[in-house]
């Protein structure tokens, strides 16, 4: 009868506790792939982040790199760094990254819309000036009116001055009504 003691115990422990090949694999994966959302960021969101400047250098490099094996090898050397740096806050910056442009396509997607439904009917002009009551109304219907006759035109000149003119009046009065609600609360 074999006799089992505690230190049998500890190295099974041990063995157990320690990340399989797979799953280190599975994480150099994820920070590489992390890595290659770092090349998403303009210079601008990167910097606040304290990147080592190795990789800095290393993704900087990696944006020139046109070939595929080339970039593909630059990409398993950016995982490779990655190892050594903390990736919360690189997972924070991309995410807040990529939501801000989700929610930029979103207004721009409203602004759209708001546009389509002002050159269809009056009363969305109506609903407009209800939820913008600080908007300038003159230069609304103007511009309205101009974008109308703009889209009674020959088709190839449907999207002309005045139509792109009402579209920046929109968004520019979708965006300061955001920023006049956010500095209310």
């Amino acid at each position: 009868m074999a006799m089992h003691t505690d230190h049998d115990d500890l190295a099974e422990d041990d063995f157990y506790e320690k990340p399989s090949k797979t799953q280190r694999k599975r994480d150099m994966h994820e920070l590489q792939s992390l890595g290659d959302d770092l090349l998403t960021l303009p210079k601008d969101r990167l910097a606040p982040l304290g990147l080592p400047e190795i990789l800095m250098d290393a993704i900087a490099a990696a944006k020139k790199i046109t070939n595929f094996e080339g970039k593909r090898r630059q990409m398993q050397y950016i995982g490779k760094l990655m190892r050594k740096v903390d990736p919360e806050p690189i997972r924070e910056a991309v995410a807040s990254f990529k939501l801000g442009h989700a929610k930029d396509a979103l207004a721009l997607h409203a602004s759209e819309a708001w546009r389509t439904r002002l050159l269809e009917s009056d009363d969305a002009l109506q609903q407009f000036v209800a939820q913008h009551p600080d908007a300038d109304i003159q230069q609304l219907r103007s511009l309205v009116r101009a974008a109308r006759k703009d889209a009674a035109l020959v088709p190839e000149k449907r999207s002309g001055r005045a139509f792109r003119e009402l579209f920046q009046f929109i968004k520019a009065e979708a965006l300061r009504t955001h920023v006049d609600a956010d500095s209310d609360e």
